[in-house]
């Protein structure tokens, strides 16, 4: 079971920490709202680790068949909503700085964050891969336990919501020391500008 443990919190790690387009948008979302909705967000992001991480621990190699052929629709896909996701966080930015001081600003609800970040992560295919290359290559073809198997999967849940929270944990810090609007709408815009050009990089794959 400690190896499972192990091999689980490795594979969350290894998945969560390289920090691409989703890790950039969970801290401008952080910063932009607060630390309850960053961490729903968060969530949102370690479930579907968690759920690709079960998919490969049950699929294995099969999972890993079956997303090979559509994995550059899925590529694609997952670049779209990076890119609408650049362009409305651009757009809020620029309207929140043009709009009176005293207009009230309507907070994303952190079920609709938790809800959006879960959709964006599950449209990654990488993730799926990952995971069922780890499975398939640990197995050397010998029966994993269940109780291993829910190990693993429990772990890898653990260790992503453990990085993606601590991110939030950096936006929210980030939100607090750029109070300002002209802080917010330069770090909403870059924001927008990174997500913009790793999902051209996505494409470009």
């Amino acid at each position: 079971m400690s190896a499972a443990l192990l091999a689980g919190l490795v594979a969350g790690y290894g998945i969560a920490i390289p920090i691409g387009a989703v890790g950039t948008y969970l801290v401008a979302l952080t910063a932009r709202t607060s630390l309850r909705t960053g961490l729903a967000a968060a969530l949102g992001v370690a479930t579907a680790d968690g759920v690709y991480a079960l998919v490969a621990v049950l699929g294995g190699a099969a999972v890993a068949g079956v997303v090979a052929p559509v994995a550059v629709p899925l590529r694609l896909v997952s670049a779209a909503v990076l890119f609408v996701l650049a362009a409305l966080g651009a757009v809020r930015a620029v309207r929140s700085h043009r709009a009176p001081a005293t207009r009230p600003v309507t907070p994303l609800a952190p079920g609709r964050a938790y809800v959006s970040l879960l959709g964006i992560t599950l449209v990654n295919p990488a993730t799926v891969v990952y995971f069922a290359a780890l499975v398939v290559g640990g197995r050397a073809g010998t029966a994993v336990p269940a109780l291993d198997q829910a190990v693993f999967v429990l772990a890898a849940f653990a260790a992503s919501a453990s990085w993606q929270a601590a991110l939030a944990g950096g936006g929210a810090l980030l939100g607090r020391l750029l109070t300002g609007r002209r802080g917010r709408l330069v770090t909403a815009l870059v924001s927008s500008a990174v997500i913009a050009a790793l999902a051209v990089r996505l494409v470009l794959a």
